[in-house]
């Protein structure tokens, strides 16, 4: 069963149960995917507005942007489950001559690659919805203008918490080299991310503000 068929209060209680999906992945692919959703529901809240007719094409490119990451983000909550349960079980196999200590070290450190690459995906995609909120920001409704401050908060959550979920895998594997490295890419989307945000949270009280 797709997580994404559960309720809210059905996808909370699994969370909150110790099985080992969902988890801070899949929660931080479902945020990011409300953060798009709000995205999409300013825009559709200012298209066939007279004040807004200028920017309406723009708007609708916004919106077409938005409900891609929100499809992607949805779908990145169920993928995250099926490259973290082959860890989950990995870490289980019991070890107990150097050959069998060998084999489940490469199998771990095959597991710890396919788990960080959700994560990755997760950050990226966040980074993109902010791109896309800062755009808003200028061109949405004025009557609706908050919840694209709402959106880029639940989209920093996603970026933040996709961060933490590469760095957990990154920190145990063997190939440091390649740890290192995704290390790096995903740190540097994460500080764009968090430079867009506050930018966004700016210009929203600006809006806010004026008269």
């Amino acid at each position: 069963m797709s997580f994404l068929d559960k309720s809210c209060v059905e996808f909370s209680e699994a969370l909150a149960s110790k099985a080992p999906v969902p988890g801070g992945g899949g929660a931080s692919a479902l945020t990011g995917a409300l953060g798009a959703a709000l995205g999409s529901m300013v825009c559709n809240l200012t298209i066939g507005k007279k004040a807004y007719k200028a920017v309406e094409e723009d708007v609708r490119a916004i919106l077409s942007s938005t409900e891609r990451v929100r499809q992607r983000m949805l779908a990145l909550v169920d993928e995250d489950a099926v490259v973290c349960e082959p860890l989950a079980k990995a870490y289980g196999i019991k070890a107990e001559t150097p050959v069998e200590t060998a084999k489940k070290q490469e199998l771990m450190e095959t597991c710890l690659k396919q788990a960080a690459t959700v994560p990755e995906a997760i950050v990226r995609e966040a980074l993109a919805c902010l791109e896309l909120l800062e755009a808003l920001a200028g061109k949405g409704s004025r009557l609706a203008i908050s919840d694209v401050a709402v959106g880029a908060a639940l989209c920093s959550a996603a970026l933040e918490g996709g961060r933490f979920n590469v760095v957990i895998n990154t920190s145990l594997m063997k190939d440091r080299e390649y740890a290192d490295r995704l290390d790096s890419e995903v740190d540097g989307l994460v500080t764009r991310g968090r430079a867009l945000a506050e930018r966004i949270v700016g210009l929203v009280e600006q809006r806010m503000k004026k008269s």
